[in-house]
């Protein structure tokens, strides 16, 4: 089955990749191929209703059958991965659908209590519920520790909690049924004192505020006012909220990282067309040394972020201790040089790149905010230093 996206078929190659991740890249594509109707019908929706349509055409297509606890959910990044590159080099929004329905879903699937799983998750596998992550507050930012949302419990005594505060940044926040939301009980201080919580949409007192970004979709803050939630709606134990959030971040980072190599190697496919086609000077631009220069310098950073992505993801898959330093490394350079290959594209189409609906100029507004979310640059480049291995220098020294 040829494959016409994003993949290299020289890095699948590779031992970080088995035989089911190779089927399942050939499929991805040829499915993604087959649906460029859908994309276009996509794009002319506006985010809430593009957001609730791709929910259910990837349920129904079977891109979110491992989140049903009834069949076997495998715990297989790579694979999640392999998606949301092919996704994101088709159309932006249906890999925004699908990671946010990821998301949401694997906290439940890593930490919910039977009852939980069962109420929420064959839905959220069939795309008929859609969930959301709320971690971030306005003030705290990348710093999951310093979550201010307050969750009380109620002075009656049944066990229920009373939230109070505001979230912000929610994606899928205007159309999501279930909220899976970190907040402060206080078992004590700074990550300490963290719960989750399955916050249904119609709770009373929960209120969403749309928020309009450059890359339109769903996105929103959210307000809790004496919002009361049963005890049963704690996710996993209380205080774990900060292992809950974390355990999640970790993991996904790399797949952000495949979104950003799938955003790249469309800009990247979009400007090598161009440059062949483009007549100029007597030539084509293709014949132009710096024109070859700068598909070069794309073509070696798709490269470098096509292997981080694939090694972190295998990391992750097979247990490392140090998974998380592997997956902060891909995130980093994947899309910071994403966004540099995407503003190359631009460049060399010159004013063709920035027409308003263009490829180049719809993936120019959807990069950026992959440097930001699940993780600054900033903050990650701080992590990735506190993980240095320090034997190094000392064994230099000596």
């Amino acid at each position: 089955m040829e494959m016409t996206t994003s993949f290299d078929p020289e890095v699948l190659a590779l031992p970080f990749y088995e035989d089911c991740h190779r089927r399942l890249a050939a499929e991805a594509g040829a499915w993604c191929d087959s649906n460029r109707v859908l994309w276009e019908e996509i794009r002319a929706l506006d985010p809430d209703a593009a957001g609730r349509r791709l929910v259910r055409v990837l349920g129904a297509a079977g891109w979110l059958s491992e989140l049903d606890p009834r069949g076997a959910p495998v715990d297989d990044f790579r694979a999640v991965c392999l998606r949301r590159e092919a996704l994101a080099y088709t159309e932006d929004l249906a890999d925004f659908a699908f990671s946010i329905q990821a998301l949401a879903a694997t906290p439940l699937l890593r930490f919910g209590r039977e009852a939980q799983r069962r109420r929420y998750l064959p839905g959220m596998a069939a795309g008929t519920l859609i969930g959301a992550l709320a971690v971030s507050d306005r003030e705290a930012g990348a710093d999951v520790a310093s979550v201010g949302l307050e969750a009380v419990r109620d002075a009656d005594g049944d066990g229920s909690y009373v939230l109070n505060g505001r979230k912000a940044w929610i994606a899928n926040g205007t159309i999501a049924d279930v909220f899976v939301v970190i907040a402060r009980t206080g078992q004590g201080p700074g990550p300490l004192g963290l719960s989750a919580f399955l916050v249904p949409a119609g709770t009373p007192g929960l209120r969403a505020e749309r928020i309009d970004a450059i890359a339109p979709r769903s996105f929103a803050h959210l307000s809790f006012e004496d919002c009361r939630l049963p005890a049963d709606a704690v996710l996993g134990r209380p205080g774990k909220g900060f292992v809950v959030a974390v355990d999640l971040l970790e993991r996904f980072r790399t797949t952000v990282g495949a979104a950003a190599l799938g955003f790249a190697r469309r800009a990247f496919d979009t400007a090598l067309a161009h440059v062949l086609a483009r007549e100029a000077y007597g030539a084509t631009l293709f014949d132009l040394q710096l024109v070859k220069a700068s598909l070069a310098d794309m073509e070696v950073q798709l490269n470098a972020a096509a292997l981080l992505v694939a090694r972190a993801a295998w990391e992750t898959d097979r247990g490392s201790r140090r998974f998380a330093r592997h997956s902060n490394i891909a995130k980093v350079h994947a899309t910071e040089a994403a966004q540099g290959v995407v503003d190359t594209a631009v460049q060399l189409l010159g004013a063709a790149g920035i027409v308003e609906g263009s490829v180049t100029e719809r993936l120019y507004r959807q990069i950026r905010s992959l440097r930001i979310y699940e993780g600054t640059s900033e903050v990650l480049r701080m992590a990735i230093a506190g993980s240095l291995d320090m034997r190094r220098a000392a064994r230099v020294a000596a």
